[in-house]
Protein backbone atom coordinates (compact mmCIF):
# COMPACT_ATOMS: atom_id res chain seq x y z
CA UNK A 1 0.00 0.00 0.00
CA UNK A 2 1.50 3.26 -1.12
CA UNK A 3 1.29 6.52 0.71
CA UNK A 4 -0.06 8.39 -2.32
CA UNK A 5 1.20 11.77 -3.40
CA UNK A 6 3.44 12.08 -0.37
CA UNK A 7 5.47 9.06 -1.45
CA UNK A 8 9.11 9.66 -2.35
CA UNK A 9 11.34 6.82 -3.42
CA UNK A 10 13.84 5.42 -0.98
CA UNK A 11 17.42 5.16 -2.15
CA UNK A 12 20.09 2.77 -0.91
CA UNK A 13 23.35 4.09 0.53
CA UNK A 14 26.19 3.55 -2.03
CA UNK A 15 28.43 0.65 -1.12
CA UNK A 16 25.90 -0.91 1.25
CA UNK A 17 24.87 -4.56 1.36
CA UNK A 18 27.51 -6.11 -0.88
CA UNK A 19 26.93 -9.47 -2.55
CA UNK A 20 23.42 -8.71 -3.77
CA UNK A 21 21.06 -11.59 -4.52
CA UNK A 22 18.80 -11.40 -7.55
CA UNK A 23 15.08 -10.96 -6.88
CA UNK A 24 13.40 -14.31 -6.42
CA UNK A 25 16.60 -16.15 -5.49
CA UNK A 26 17.05 -17.60 -1.98
CA UNK A 27 18.61 -15.07 0.38
CA UNK A 28 17.91 -16.65 3.78
CA UNK A 29 17.52 -20.39 4.35
CA UNK A 30 16.92 -22.47 7.46
CA UNK A 31 17.37 -26.22 7.13
CA UNK A 32 16.02 -28.60 9.77
CA UNK A 33 16.64 -26.24 12.69
CA UNK A 34 15.56 -27.04 16.24
CA UNK A 35 15.67 -25.21 19.54
CA UNK A 36 14.98 -26.24 23.13
CA UNK A 37 15.15 -24.44 26.44
CA UNK A 38 15.94 -27.04 29.06
CA UNK A 39 13.54 -29.93 28.55
CA UNK A 40 11.05 -27.79 26.61
CA UNK A 41 11.21 -28.08 22.82
CA UNK A 42 10.33 -24.76 21.17
CA UNK A 43 11.16 -25.47 17.52
CA UNK A 44 11.45 -28.89 15.93
CA UNK A 45 12.86 -29.64 12.45
CA UNK A 46 11.94 -26.29 10.88
CA UNK A 47 12.95 -25.54 7.29
CA UNK A 48 12.24 -22.22 5.60
CA UNK A 49 13.46 -20.46 2.46
CA UNK A 50 13.08 -16.70 2.08
CA UNK A 51 13.57 -15.27 -1.41
CA UNK A 52 15.08 -11.88 -2.19
CA UNK A 53 12.55 -9.08 -2.48
CA UNK A 54 9.62 -10.80 -0.80
CA UNK A 55 7.83 -9.94 2.42
CA UNK A 56 7.26 -13.05 4.51
CA UNK A 57 4.89 -12.83 7.46
CA UNK A 58 5.31 -15.34 10.26
CA UNK A 59 2.00 -15.91 12.03
CA UNK A 60 0.70 -18.34 14.62
CA UNK A 61 -0.86 -18.54 18.08
CA UNK A 62 1.00 -17.31 21.17
CA UNK A 63 3.77 -19.63 22.30
CA UNK A 64 4.06 -21.36 18.93
CA UNK A 65 7.74 -20.44 18.44
CA UNK A 66 7.45 -17.44 16.09
CA UNK A 67 9.81 -15.09 17.94
CA UNK A 68 12.26 -17.91 18.64
CA UNK A 69 12.41 -18.63 14.91
CA UNK A 70 13.10 -14.96 14.17
CA UNK A 71 15.80 -14.89 16.85
CA UNK A 72 17.54 -17.85 15.21
CA UNK A 73 17.24 -16.35 11.72
CA UNK A 74 18.81 -13.12 12.98
CA UNK A 75 21.80 -14.85 14.55
CA UNK A 76 20.91 -13.54 18.01
CA UNK A 77 20.57 -17.15 19.15
CA UNK A 78 21.91 -20.42 17.75
CA UNK A 79 19.88 -23.50 16.85
CA UNK A 80 20.52 -26.75 18.68
CA UNK A 81 20.51 -28.52 15.35
CA UNK A 82 20.32 -27.72 11.67
CA UNK A 83 21.83 -24.95 9.56
CA UNK A 84 21.01 -21.36 8.59
CA UNK A 85 22.47 -19.70 5.48
CA UNK A 86 22.46 -16.05 4.45
CA UNK A 87 23.32 -15.33 0.82
CA UNK A 88 24.66 -18.87 0.43
CA UNK A 89 26.99 -18.66 3.44
CA UNK A 90 26.57 -20.10 6.90
CA UNK A 91 25.11 -17.45 9.17
CA UNK A 92 27.71 -18.39 11.77
CA UNK A 93 30.55 -17.48 9.39
CA UNK A 94 29.61 -13.77 9.43
CA UNK A 95 31.30 -11.37 11.79
CA UNK A 96 28.86 -9.21 13.70
CA UNK A 97 29.85 -6.17 11.64
CA UNK A 98 29.52 -7.98 8.30
CA UNK A 99 26.14 -9.38 9.33
CA UNK A 100 24.93 -5.90 10.30
CA UNK A 101 25.79 -4.62 6.81
CA UNK A 102 23.37 -7.15 5.32
CA UNK A 103 20.70 -7.73 7.98
CA UNK A 104 18.90 -5.39 10.36
CA UNK A 105 16.61 -6.47 13.19
CA UNK A 106 13.80 -4.57 14.89
CA UNK A 107 12.41 -5.98 18.13
CA UNK A 108 9.11 -5.06 19.80
CA UNK A 109 10.86 -2.50 22.00
CA UNK A 110 14.22 -1.74 20.45
CA UNK A 111 14.80 1.77 21.84
CA UNK A 112 15.22 2.01 25.60
CA UNK A 113 14.28 5.35 27.19
CA UNK A 114 17.76 6.82 26.94
CA UNK A 115 18.85 10.43 26.68
CA UNK A 116 20.29 10.31 23.16
CA UNK A 117 18.70 12.62 20.62
CA UNK A 118 16.66 11.36 17.68
CA UNK A 119 19.43 12.11 15.18
CA UNK A 120 22.09 10.46 17.34
CA UNK A 121 20.06 7.26 17.46
CA UNK A 122 19.46 7.26 13.69
CA UNK A 123 23.18 7.83 13.09
CA UNK A 124 23.92 4.72 15.16
CA UNK A 125 22.65 2.75 12.18
CA UNK A 126 25.85 3.66 10.34
CA UNK A 127 28.04 1.86 12.89
CA UNK A 128 28.67 -1.21 10.66
CA UNK A 129 30.35 1.05 8.08
CA UNK A 130 32.56 3.02 10.44
CA UNK A 131 36.25 2.51 11.08
CA UNK A 132 37.78 2.05 14.51
CA UNK A 133 37.97 5.86 14.63
CA UNK A 134 34.23 6.26 14.01
CA UNK A 135 34.56 7.65 10.49
CA UNK A 136 33.25 6.54 7.10
CA UNK A 137 34.81 6.76 3.66
CA UNK A 138 31.81 8.82 2.54
CA UNK A 139 29.86 11.54 4.31
CA UNK A 140 26.60 9.89 5.39
CA UNK A 141 25.09 13.19 6.54
CA UNK A 142 22.96 13.79 3.41
CA UNK A 143 21.76 10.18 3.53
CA UNK A 144 20.70 10.57 7.17
CA UNK A 145 19.01 13.87 6.27
CA UNK A 146 16.94 12.15 3.56
CA UNK A 147 15.82 9.41 5.98
CA UNK A 148 14.88 11.95 8.65
CA UNK A 149 12.84 13.90 6.11
CA UNK A 150 11.16 10.80 4.68
CA UNK A 151 10.02 9.64 8.14
CA UNK A 152 9.02 13.16 9.23
CA UNK A 153 11.65 13.28 11.97
CA UNK A 154 13.54 16.43 10.94
CA UNK A 155 11.72 18.66 13.43
CA UNK A 156 12.39 16.14 16.20
CA UNK A 157 16.08 15.52 15.50
CA UNK A 158 17.33 17.21 18.69
CA UNK A 159 14.63 15.80 20.96
CA UNK A 160 15.71 13.12 23.49
CA UNK A 161 14.33 9.65 22.82
CA UNK A 162 12.69 9.49 26.26
CA UNK A 163 10.46 12.44 25.33
CA UNK A 164 8.85 10.77 22.31
CA UNK A 165 5.49 9.04 21.94
CA UNK A 166 5.31 5.35 21.10
CA UNK A 167 4.62 6.05 17.44
CA UNK A 168 7.49 8.52 17.20
CA UNK A 169 9.88 6.09 18.88
CA UNK A 170 8.99 3.36 16.41
CA UNK A 171 9.63 5.75 13.50
CA UNK A 172 13.05 6.48 14.97
CA UNK A 173 13.75 2.75 15.30
CA UNK A 174 12.79 2.26 11.66
CA UNK A 175 14.95 5.21 10.58
CA UNK A 176 17.92 3.64 12.38
CA UNK A 177 17.31 0.43 10.43
CA UNK A 178 17.17 2.35 7.17
CA UNK A 179 20.44 4.10 7.99
CA UNK A 180 21.98 0.63 8.32
CA UNK A 181 21.28 0.03 4.58
CA UNK A 182 20.48 -3.67 4.90
CA UNK A 183 19.23 -5.93 2.12
CA UNK A 184 17.03 -7.88 4.56
CA UNK A 185 15.17 -6.77 7.68
CA UNK A 186 13.64 -8.90 10.44
CA UNK A 187 10.76 -7.38 12.41
CA UNK A 188 9.39 -8.90 15.61
CA UNK A 189 5.78 -7.74 16.09
CA UNK A 190 6.72 -4.13 15.24
CA UNK A 191 3.18 -2.72 15.51
CA UNK A 192 2.08 -4.41 18.76
CA UNK A 193 2.02 -1.28 20.95
CA UNK A 194 1.03 1.24 18.27
CA UNK A 195 -2.30 2.96 17.69
CA UNK A 196 -4.05 2.05 14.44
CA UNK A 197 -2.84 5.23 12.71
CA UNK A 198 0.80 4.46 13.48
CA UNK A 199 0.40 0.77 12.61
CA UNK A 200 -0.69 1.66 9.08
CA UNK A 201 1.93 4.40 8.78
CA UNK A 202 4.70 2.02 9.86
CA UNK A 203 3.62 -0.76 7.50
CA UNK A 204 3.22 1.69 4.59
CA UNK A 205 6.78 2.93 5.05
CA UNK A 206 8.18 -0.61 5.17
CA UNK A 207 6.23 -1.50 2.01
CA UNK A 208 7.56 1.58 0.18
CA UNK A 209 11.11 0.70 1.27
CA UNK A 210 10.65 -2.88 0.10
CA UNK A 211 9.30 -1.90 -3.30
CA UNK A 212 11.76 0.94 -3.96
CA UNK A 213 14.95 -0.88 -2.93
CA UNK A 214 14.12 -4.56 -3.46
CA UNK A 215 14.27 -5.07 0.30
CA UNK A 216 13.55 -8.51 1.77
CA UNK A 217 11.32 -8.46 4.86
CA UNK A 218 10.61 -11.19 7.40
CA UNK A 219 8.18 -10.14 10.11
CA UNK A 220 6.42 -11.80 13.02
CA UNK A 221 2.94 -10.31 13.10
CA UNK A 222 0.18 -10.78 15.65
CA UNK A 223 -2.49 -9.00 13.61
CA UNK A 224 -3.60 -11.38 10.87
CA UNK A 225 -5.39 -8.67 8.89
CA UNK A 226 -2.26 -6.50 8.74
CA UNK A 227 -0.24 -9.57 7.74
CA UNK A 228 -2.63 -10.35 4.89
CA UNK A 229 -2.68 -6.71 3.72
CA UNK A 230 1.07 -6.26 3.44
CA UNK A 231 2.85 -9.61 3.19
CA UNK A 232 3.48 -11.48 -0.05
CA UNK A 233 3.54 -14.80 1.76
CA UNK A 234 2.39 -16.12 5.14
CA UNK A 235 4.04 -18.89 7.16
CA UNK A 236 2.01 -20.45 9.97
CA UNK A 237 4.05 -21.68 12.96
CA UNK A 238 2.16 -24.09 15.21
CA UNK A 239 3.52 -26.10 18.13
CA UNK A 240 7.12 -25.49 17.09
CA UNK A 241 6.73 -26.51 13.46
CA UNK A 242 5.87 -24.83 10.17
CA UNK A 243 2.32 -26.04 9.72
CA UNK A 244 1.35 -24.14 6.57
CA UNK A 245 3.00 -21.85 4.03
CA UNK A 246 1.43 -19.96 1.14
CA UNK A 247 -0.12 -16.79 -0.18
CA UNK A 248 -2.40 -14.66 2.01
CA UNK A 249 -5.35 -15.99 0.02
CA UNK A 250 -4.33 -19.57 0.84
CA UNK A 251 -3.50 -19.01 4.51
CA UNK A 252 -6.43 -16.74 5.37
CA UNK A 253 -9.08 -19.38 4.98
CA UNK A 254 -11.68 -20.44 7.57
CA UNK A 255 -10.17 -23.93 7.66
CA UNK A 256 -6.62 -22.69 8.36
CA UNK A 257 -7.83 -20.23 11.00
CA UNK A 258 -9.91 -22.90 12.73
CA UNK A 259 -7.16 -25.52 12.63
CA UNK A 260 -4.24 -23.45 13.89
CA UNK A 261 -5.88 -20.59 15.80
CA UNK A 262 -8.78 -22.59 17.24
CA UNK A 263 -11.41 -20.02 16.35
CA UNK A 264 -14.20 -19.54 13.85
CA UNK A 265 -13.81 -16.78 11.30
CA UNK A 266 -15.36 -15.44 8.13
CA UNK A 267 -13.02 -14.21 5.39
CA UNK A 268 -14.00 -11.24 3.20
CA UNK A 269 -12.06 -9.32 0.53
CA UNK A 270 -10.69 -5.91 1.44
CA UNK A 271 -12.74 -3.29 -0.48
CA UNK A 272 -9.59 -1.45 -1.58
CA UNK A 273 -7.31 -4.20 -2.84
CA UNK A 274 -9.16 -7.50 -2.53
CA UNK A 275 -6.75 -8.94 0.04
CA UNK A 276 -8.43 -11.41 2.45
CA UNK A 277 -9.55 -9.97 5.79
CA UNK A 278 -10.73 -11.85 8.85
CA UNK A 279 -14.02 -11.24 10.65
CA UNK A 280 -14.50 -12.92 14.01
CA UNK A 281 -17.50 -15.22 14.45
CA UNK A 282 -18.70 -15.17 18.08
CA UNK A 283 -20.21 -18.36 19.49
CA UNK A 284 -23.53 -16.56 20.06
CA UNK A 285 -24.96 -13.69 18.05
CA UNK A 286 -27.69 -11.22 18.97
CA UNK A 287 -30.02 -12.95 16.54
CA UNK A 288 -29.66 -16.17 18.49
Amino acid sequence: MRTGAAHREFTAKPGASSGQVRPGEPILQAEHISKSYGSRSVLNDVSLTVRAGEWVGIIGPNGSGKSTLLSLLSGADSPAGGRIELKGRSLRSYTRKALSQTMAVLLQESLPPIGYSVREVVEMGRFPYQSWFGSETEDSGPYIDSIMERLQLTELEERPIDRLSGGQRQRVALAKLMAQSPSIVLLDEPTTYLDIRYQVQFMDVVRDWQQDCGLTVVSVLHDLNLAALYCDRLVVVHEGRIAADGSPEEMMSPDVIARYFDTRAAIVPHPGNGRPQLLMCPAHTDAE
